[in-house]
């Protein structure tokens, strides 16, 4: 019976020949990560369960939430991880100052590639779906039992073909593009649903843009994000050192439940409002309102802090000011792109034109520090997620878009158009 990508990937993972939706099968894990919020959860579970790993290659802690440590109980958190790590012997030892956010980090090192099976205490663990790779979210105690064991149980999800064509404008990016799929197919139109990108405009994204998108396939509800392996994904893989890696393509006959067409040349600069990621409105819808005046801006995380998202970025903000009243956050995902950004210049563009350059960290994006809003503040960010209290108080309202956009609206203070930038108006 003919497969999609995702049951391809699982039914090798459980050793089956073939597949369908809804079966259960348990599968065979390539790598298990957790992170310093859910990773000192699971260590009493693991404890349970004689203690430890299955594969010291294959278990990953990455500290990126409450990193750098915020209070005791976060470095408290940081401790246990780095401790079981040096205890149990694991390969990648991670720590603050060598590695970043952990769904950047991972591709980057060369430790998530092309046909494994992953999963991660994170509900974004299906970011390396870019990269050809079946991962998704589960639960700390998944995540114990997949570190003790090395496999999972997983319900085999139908699927949705994103039929990709055309090519993007300038100043459209992958965010432009989830967002507007969010906006179509709503927050749960994948519910348990693997998301696989196809068609001709896949070679139009780059593989930051992939990660972008399949960052937030969990926004739609999405089980996974799939795109298929070509020259980039081959080329980003090599540059990271993996050498041994798998190559899945769905069957043509393969069975989609849905089948959504996105014409790249289409789509504008989207804004998400709050307070859900399918709240999409075009640049155009925003500039027919009433200007849109936020407190504070964000450019990073582990869906937009890769280097092209730092440079379209600068590119804007370079020979501007921030707003008056205005504060922006520029937080790089991975050390590698903080010193990148320092090369090339980019810390010298951010800095001089008002905005704190910090240490890689998730903690903006959720509210954990380096960036908590007060009640009535609002923020132009482009994280992955605008729910009520997201990013601090409950009163506080968030808007979620791409760096171009971010970076004009720091400089107007209000949400911005970046096409405009260019024409100085």
């Amino acid at each position: 019976m003919a497969m999609t990508m995702t049951q391809k990937i699982l039914a090798a993972h459980a050793g089956l020949d073939h597949v369908e939706a809804g079966q259960l099968i348990q599968a065979n894990l390539d790598l298990v990560m957790a992170n310093d919020i859910t990773g000192p959860m699971a260590l009493p579970i693991i404890q349970q369960m004689g203690g430890h790993v299955f594969n010291q290659d294959k278990v990953v802690f990455v500290p990126d939430h409450f990193t750098p440590n915020k209070d005791i109980k976060s470095a408290e958190n940081s401790k246990a991880i780095l401790e079981f790590s040096i205890q149990e012997k694991l390969t990648h030892k991670l720590i603050q100052g060598k590695c970043g956010v952990e769904h950047a980090i991972l591709p980057e090192l060369g430790l998530t590639y092309a046909g494994q099976c992953v999963i991660g205490a994170d509900s974004h663990t299906c970011t390396y779906g870019a990269l050809g790779a079946f991962s998704t979210g589960v639960g700390t105690t998944d995540i114990a039992a997949g570190m003790v064991t090395g496999q999972a149980w997983f319900k085999i999800p139908t699927a949705i073909k994103i039929y990709l064509h055309g090519k993007p404008n300038p100043y459209i990016s992958g965010k432009d593009v989830i967002l507007h799929i969010i906006g179509e197919i709503g927050v749960d139109g994948a519910l348990y649903k693997s998301m696989e990108f196809v068609g001709p405009g896949v070679a139009e994204l780059s593989m930051d843009d992939r990660f972008t998108i399949c960052n937030m396939a969990i926004e739609a509800g999405a089980k996974n994000g799939i795109f298929p392996v070509d020259d980039q994904t081959i080329e980003y893989m090599k540059q990271a050192g993996v050498k041994d890696y798998t190559v899945y393509e769905a069957d043509e006959d393969a069975n989609y439940e849905q089948v959504v067409d996105v014409d790249l040349s289409q789509i504008r600069p989207t804004v998400a409002f709050p307070h859900l990621p399918g709240n999409a409105h075009t640049i155009d819808e925003v500039e027919a309102m009433e200007p849109i005046y936020v407190d504070q801006v964000v450019i990073g995380s582990c869906t937009n802090g890769r280097i092209s998202d730092l440079r379209k970025a600068a590119a804007i903000l370079k020979g501007h000011k921030v707003a008056e009243n205005v504060r922006v956050m520029v937080v790089p995902a991975t050390q590698k792109i903080f010193l990148q950004c320092v090369h090339e210049g980019l810390v010298d563009i951010f800095v001089e034109a008002g905005c704190a350059f910090n240490t890689p960290s998730c903690g903006p994006c959720m509210g954990g520090h380096m960036g908590v809003l007060a009640k009535g503040e609002k923020c132009l960010s482009t994280t992955n997620r605008n729910f009520v209290g997201r990013m601090g108080d409950v009163e506080s309202l968030i808007y979620l878009a791409s760096p171009e956009v971010a970076a004009a609206t720091a400089i107007k203070g209000y949400i911005a158009n970046p096409e405009r930038m260019e024409e100085g108006k």
